[in-house]
Formats: structure tokens, C-alpha cells, sequence
């Protein structure tokens, strides 16, 4: 089993920053993907940011330019630092991580979700 804890979020002014941080524990072969995703209030989820193990990105349209992923892979860690928040980046946001297990067995986890509020 491969256990997903995240950190960071809150409340934070227009114009703000925050950084959201992901680690991936357990019996961890590699990890392919990882991601984040978000969930605003009566919206479907969807894509925010992934980046894959070589550290290709790929990011929503509507955060690019404002936020960046980043993974340390000896830490099985990602993060989104995000900027420039906008009301409209309110959400639970979720991260992602898919890879192999050190018994061959593939993993898709996710994290319990963090709250990023934008408010003023």
C-alpha cells in the first residue's frame, strides 16, 4: 500500500502565494507521475498540474504562469508552488501518484485533500 500525506494550504489573500507539499510512502518500487488536482465547489475534479519522473510538466490553462511543480524523487515528494491566487483557485486540492510497488504490483494513490481558500 502506498500512503499519500499532503501539507500546506489555507487561507491566503488574492495576489498570495502558498505551497502545497505531497510525500509518498510505503513499499515504493518508482514512481512515474505525480500530480495535482482540485475540486471546487460544485465543479468536477480536474487536472491542476503533473510531472512526470524525467520532469516533463504539464499544467492546466488556467495556471500557467502562476503555479509550478516540482518533485524531489529521492524524497517521493512533489509540490505545487502556487502564486498569483485568484478566487477562483478555491478547492480541495488533491495529489496524485502512480507507479510500481517493489512487488511488481502497479499503484494509483491519492492524498485526503488539502483546502486552499482565496479571499479577501
Amino acid at each position: 500500500q502506498v500512503v499519500l500525506v499532503n501539507s500546506g494550504g489555507g487561507l491566503v489573500q488574492p495576489g498570495g502565494s502558498l505551497r502545497l507539499s505531497c510525500a509518498a510512502s510505503g513499499s515504493i518500487a518508482s514512481i512515474n507521475v505525480m500530480g495535482w488536482y482540485r475540486r471546487a465547489p460544485g465543479k468536477e475534479r480536474e487536472l491542476v498540474a503533473t510531472i512526470g519522473g524525467g520532469g516533463i510538466t504539464n499544467y492546466a490553462d488556467s495556471v500557467k504562469g502562476r503555479f509550478t511543480i516540482a518533485r524531489d524523487n529521492a524524497k517521493n515528494t512533489v509540490y505545487l508552488q502556487m502564486s498569483n491566487l485568484k478566487p477562483e483557485d478555491t478547492a480541495v486540492y488533491y495529489c496524485n501518484a502512480g507507479g510500481r510497488m517493489v512487488t511488481g504490483e502497479t499503484f494509483d494513490s491519492w492524498g485526503p485533500g488539502t483546502q486552499v481558500t482565496v479571499s479577501s
